[in-house]
């Protein structure tokens, strides 16, 4: 069976295993931020030798097909070509867990070509200083992992629902991006002609739906609590947009011909814009949970980012720590998928008992998590294994929820993240080379995923 044999955390199924221990509920946090950026592995992004040096598990070298010994080199956040991160592109790097694959990854090549070797790299330390100071100063975890092995779409499901089925009791999830969209919209307002591969319990890819889907989520959870959310994304229709592609959050509407999304939660709740949660903050407006989606050129996606990732991640921080907030918010800053660059951690099993579903979904690659605090732990490394759904988990056990019975309740809750019995953290600016106003004057529109 391939190793993107689905089990039914992803699935709400059962049968899988045991979920996850309960844990504390905590009060001390009452807000909660989800800065999601794009495609970067940890070895890629964090080649920190102040990490390294605490035991971060970060490696300077890959091992391709040919079993050779390839050193990783430096190149710049905004680099000029892309890497498949579709599912078989994940196939050809896990190579059933040897992890010597990475060459095999398709390269996409623009004008100014493709080096030798373009998946084993790692982005220049001078153009993420950013990430490495608040990884630094706060908890960097080195055993983070995608919950899908695939691109963009399914992976922001993910951290929005804990899967990407398409309705509850499904044995299919999506496994790609949407087929044809270039920039064009996705979700529930575009053309029935669009689909969007599903990918079945034998990790087989014949099935094609139309990317509007329907089942719990995070915010439902939320709501029936009365704890208070919103969705910041540049662009309505991007495949970063979770929303989008659940009917009830979107309920699609034709206006002069054209579909929108039309619901409650969609206009007041999912806020397109590229930089209103600055100003949310700064006016006192920050809900109790935030996903935070970056616009194409600060998202650090490969061939498509500026470099000014790190400094719009900081600013949001900034923003947050120089606040009243800073005194009871916990901030996840992590990335949507490995982007194709080689990483040298095979992921886990997820379940080790064989089910009627196979025995065991392998999480997909590794991918940076960082942890922003009062009560994070200063300076430490988490060697546990997360994935999205732990973020998901953390939010229910800290607002006292039900679980949506994904991944998160297969997941842990980021406990060892976390000491709420220490001194809170006294929070110090966070130096980048572009400042909030930067971000807060910049008329440009923002540019949609261009992820291959």
């Amino acid at each position: 069976m391939s190793v993107a044999a689905a089990c039914g955390f992803l699935l709400g199924l059962s049968g899988c295993g045991d979920p996850a221990p309960q844990s504390h509920l905590n009060s001390a946090i009452s807000h909660v931020v989800i800065i999601f950026q794009e495609n970067r592995s940890t070895d890629n992004l964090f080649q920190d030798p102040v990490l390294i040096a605490r035991g971060a598990d970060i490696a300077g070298s890959g091992v391709n097909s040919h079993g050779e010994t390839i050193p990783l080199a430096p190149i710049p956040l905004a680099n000029t070509y892309d890497l498949s991160h579709t599912h078989p592109a994940f196939e050809d790097m896990y190579d059933n867990g040897k992890m010597d694959g990475a060459d095999l990854v398709p390269k996409i090549c623009y004008h100014a070509g493709c080096p030798p070797n373009a998946a084993f790299r790692y982005v220049s330390p001078s153009d993420v200083q950013p990430y490495f100071s608040l990884a630094e100063q706060y908890t960097f975890a080195d055993r983070m992992f995608q919950t899908n092995e695939g691109p963009s779409y399914p992976a922001h499901q993910f951290i929005l629902s804990g899967t990407s089925a398409p309705s509850p009791g499904s044995n299919l999830f999506e496994a790609e991006n949407p087929f044809n969209i270039g920039f064009s919209p996705v979700g529930c307002t575009v053309p029935l002609s669009e689909t969007v591969a599903m990918i079945d319990p034998a990790g087989v890819e014949t099935v094609k739906m139309y990317p509007c889907f329907e089942h719990e989520t995070m915010t439902d959870l939320l709501d029936l609590s009365g704890i208070t959310w919103r969705y910041y994304s540049p662009i309505a229709g991007s495949i970063w947009t979770a929303p989008n592609s659940i009917r009830h959050m979107c309920e699609p509407t034709g206006v002069n011909g054209v579909l929108v999304c039309d619901s409650y939660e969609w206009n007041h709740k999912v806020i397109i814009s590229k930089t209103q949660v600055l100003t949310d903050i700064a006016s006192g407006n920050l809900a109790n949970v935030s996903w935070v989606i970056p616009t194409g050129q600060a998202s650090d996606h490969a061939a498509a980012n500026n470099g000014s990732g790190p400094s719009w991640v900081a600013q949001v921080v900034n923003a947050i720590g120089n606040s009243p907030y800073w005194a009871n918010t916990a901030i996840f800053i992590t990335w949507d998928d490995w982007g194709g660059w080689y990483d040298h951690v095979p992921p886990p099993k997820v379940l080790k008992d064989c089910t009627e579903w196979g025995c065991g979904y392998v999480y997909g690659f590794r991918v940076p998590l960082i942890v922003v605090s009062p009560y994070a732990k200063a300076g430490y490394i988490s060697h546990v294994t997360h994935d999205f759904g732990s973020i998901l988990h953390y939010i229910e056990q800290n607002f006292g929820l039900g679980s949506l019975g994904y991944a998160d309740a297969y997941a842990d809750d980021l406990s060892d993240c976390f000491d709420y019995s220490q001194k809170p953290l006294t929070f110090h600016t966070i130096n980048a080379p572009l400042d909030a106003a930067y971000f807060l004057s910049d008329k440009s529109p923002a540019t949609p995923p261009d992820d291959d």
